[in-house]
């Protein structure tokens, strides 16, 4: 419980200081809420994919410099960038500047450009979503991985997508509505896809 009372999943009961509201509200307003523009689903990917490694709070802090150093994560500009873009983005403080994540995520918007239009990556990323279960009770039952976070993983690898493996499949799917793993005594209530 936290200060207004609610109960919240406990990777969210931060304690005040400089990033509470921002953890809180991530968690109370979008974590575990369906997602389905590819333009959208493509920035959480590539957020995801940013995080691997790092603590969440860090990719939230830098999340508009994210947008505003990869076009707002416009997937057809993002494809056109260049060795040129990648320098640029190397040199932004404002982002995490690791070579293997920014070449991959230019790399997974050439992979999403040529499914044909954004709706098309969200109808691929959504055929994976498991039927609706019920919450679970622990942060503790949450797994990391699911049967189809490795199977989008695979598919999305085949595809030419890179840096998308079975756990951060399962982040982005937990991050987008996907699954809900909220626990069952959170007050964010569950929502329908």
């Amino acid at each position: 419980m936290t200060d207004d009372a609610l109960i919240r999943c406990g990777w969210a009961q931060v304690r005040p200081g400089p990033d509470f509201e921002l953890y809180r509200n991530y968690h109370d307003q979008e974590w575990g809420r369906p997602v389905r523009g590819g333009q959208a689903l493509f920035e959480r990917m590539s957020l995801e994919a940013f995080q691997s490694g790092l603590s969440w709070l860090i990719i939230l802090r830098k999340r508009e410099n994210f947008r505003r150093a990869f076009s707002a994560f416009d997937i057809d500009e993002v494809a056109r960038y260049t060795d040129a873009d990648v320098q640029r983005l190397l040199a932004d403080e404002g982002i995490v500047r690791n070579r293997a994540k920014i070449e991959a995520t230019i790399a997974n918007a050439r992979a999403a450009a040529e499914l044909g239009s954004p709706q098309e990556l969200s109808e691929l990323l959504w055929s994976f979503a498991p039927p609706v279960r019920p919450r679970f009770a622990e942060l503790s039952e949450i797994p990391s991985a699911s049967v189809e976070s490795k199977a989008m993983a695979r598919e999305l690898k085949r595809r030419g997508f890179r840096f998308v493996g079975p756990t951060t499949a399962y982040a982005l799917m937990q991050a987008t509505g996907m699954v809900d793993d909220h626990i069952r005594d959170c007050w964010v209530a569950p929502t329908t896809r």
